[in-house]
């Protein structure tokens, strides 16, 4: 009787529950919810650590492998060539490639839903057929195989197909195969630091890595490709004209530049050292990473001459004839300004300044400009700020001292010591004075073509009206003397009037002097009289004395090739001898 009774107390306690919840329905959802989620991030737990266990495990072994995981096909982007009209060059790409690996699962013997034992049946076999196909250690292969020690042990990665094929017509034992993205360089170091990498951020989240690649992350995350402006053919010339004669100069570093005058579309640039990205876990100095072009700003020295000159003109302070008396040395206080090799030149032509390359001549044409125009002018020409090419860890240079009201700074300023500019703010400068005087903005992304075929083209951009045309007319006319006369000799063209300039800078020193090293350029542009291209050669620390025997005749060297590749016409016929 007790135990009937007992299960009628049971069947009424469970009515009153039914009963209590029906009463209050908010309590009941709230244990179903409670229930619900529960059982949610149970299953949640279930996939990440049974399910899903071997994928975490692949994504840990690539991270500690140095290398991106896999995700969203990423845009091409591409070079074009004259040479082949209408086609383009792979300069980052997708390629579908394999990780080998040994795979444990497919060496156990299963008993009962026991694991007894691990086995292979000609372990020798396989690490032979493997270390041959792989090229890689035999021994190692054989040990892993006879005891596993995880069950995702990798051989090697980014194998190609063809590989993987002849190892599955082996059909051997224990070795598996998966497929991955890989980010492939096909031009390596020549388009390095242009190109940049597809790596980890901060976060260790894959992603775009300097150049092109960190700049239009966003572009190519989206699959869309990237047409460059920039001619494989020129960067491959310049590039080999540059690092040839950087081992000849004993220079530290080297950097070539070459822009559309009309358009400000950049044709080559480069720098070496450089670097490969497909192997940028490999590279030890990873400053190697950035581009000295846009990333590292320097004293530009003489070369900066050119825009004094251009305030001095524009603002009709002088003329190419107005002359001044050079005594070979100015003071300042304590300070002194003296000419190279301490010369004196006595009475010259503002045209005799640019090409002698005299210091005190760009400090009389500064004066007559004033401090506060002066700095509007190199302000206009785009110094001390970044010029929004499309490549990143671009910096803006330093022209802090002009904010000074200062008669030293500015007379520094005026044959470019104690402001740092890049080499790419340089360049746009001189194509300015080329392009009668018009700015325009830089760029190395001719065109986007979006997944549906779209494509969405780049036009050129004018940033501002620097100077008037007349003066760039008149500046032009000085630095053809430069190049005719002066120290640019070296960078003329039969049949072709090019105009340029040279700069041999100091470099400073960490107690604020400088020394006897130095940073040697030469810009220039060419015809003089039509320009095309404008183009920046720079070397950094070489053994030669002046830019007139390093950066000036590689100019030349490659300006020679660029008429004939550009089938631009000779400015005047030459006699032949």
């Amino acid at each position: 009787m007790r135990h009937r009774y007992g299960r009628l107390d049971f069947l009424k306690n469970i009515t009153r529950s039914f009963a209590f919840f029906a009463r209050d329905g908010r309590l009941l959802f709230f244990i179903l919810c409670i229930v619900f989620f529960g059982v949610a991030i149970l299953g949640r737990l279930w996939v990440l650590q049974v399910l899903r266990h071997s994928d975490y495990l692949e994504i840990q072994a690539r991270r500690d492998a140095g290398l991106p995981t896999p995700a969203e096909p990423r845009g091409r982007i591409l070079a074009s060539d004259k040479k082949t009209p209408g086609e383009t060059h792979p300069l980052a790409v997708d390629q579908d490639v394999f990780t080998v690996f040994i795979d444990s699962y497919l060496l156990r013997e299963e008993s009962n839903n026991r694991v007894n034992k691990i086995l292979v049946k000609d372990p020798k076999r396989v690490a032979e057929i493997v270390s041959k196909k792989l090229d890689i250690d035999e021994q190692n292969v054989y040990q892993k195989l006879s005891a596993p020690t995880r069950a995702y042990q990798v051989l090697k990665r980014q194998v190609p197909l063809a590989t993987v094929e002849e190892l599955k017509l082996e059909n051997l034992q224990g070795i598996n195969f998966e497929r991955e993205q890989f980010r492939f360089y096909p031009e390596g170091e020549l388009f390095g630091q242009v190109v940049g990498f597809y790596g980890f951020d901060a976060a260790q989240k894959p992603t775009g890595k300097y150049g092109v690649e960190g700049y239009m992350n966003s572009v190519v995350s989206n699959g869309y490709d990237i047409v460059l402006t920039i001619d494989r053919t020129i960067q491959f010339m310049a590039c080999s004209a540059i690092q040839k004669h950087m081992e000849e100069y004993k220079a530290k570093s080297a950097t070539v530049m070459i822009m559309e005058v009309k358009t400000g579309a950049i044709l080559a640039i480069c720098n070496t050292p450089n670097f490969d990205p497909n192997k940028y876990k490999e590279t030890k100095e990873i400053s190697l990473f950035n581009n000295d072009a846009i990333f590292t700003p320097y004293e530009p020295g003489s070369v900066f001459k050119v825009m004094t000159m251009a305030a001095a003109l524009d603002m009709g302070k002088v003329t190419p004839n107005t002359t001044y008396t050079d005594m070979g040395i100015l003071r300042y206080g304590k300070f002194t300004i003296r000419n190279a090799a301490d010369k004196k030149y006595g009475v010259q032509t503002m045209t005799d300044v640019l090409r002698e390359s005299i210091n005190t001549g760009a400090v009389f044409a500064a004066g007559k400009v004033g401090q506060d125009a002066f700095k509007k002018y190199v302000d206009n020409f785009g110094f001390g700020a970044l010029t929004g090419v499309e490549m990143d860890t671009e910096v803006a240079g330093n022209t802090s001292a002009l904010n000074k009201l200062s008669d030293l700074s500015l007379a520094t300023a005026s044959f470019g010591q104690g402001i740092t500019t890049t080499p790419l703010q340089l360049l746009s400068a001189y194509a300015a004075v080329a392009n009668q005087g018009t700015l325009m903005k830089p760029r190395v992304v001719d065109r986007i073509i979006k997944s549906d075929g779209t494509v969405e083209k780049k036009q050129p951009e004018v940033i501002r009206q620097v100077i008037s045309s007349r003066a760039a007319k008149l500046l032009t006319a000085m630095m053809v003397v430069v190049v005719k006369d002066g120290h640019g000799k070296k960078a003329q063209v039969p049949g072709y009037y090019v105009a340029g300039k040279t700069g041999t800078a100091q470099i400073s020193d960490n107690t604020g002097g400088y020394g006897t090293k130095t940073n040697q350029t030469f810009i220039g542009f060419a015809p003089a009289d039509d320009p095309v291209f404008a183009m920046l050669v720079k070397y950094e620390e070489p053994e030669r004395r002046f830019a007139e025997y390093t950066a000036v005749p590689v100019f030349g060297e490659i300006a020679k090739f660029l008429v004939n590749y550009l089938q631009i016409s000779p400015s005047f016929k030459v006699d032949k001898k």
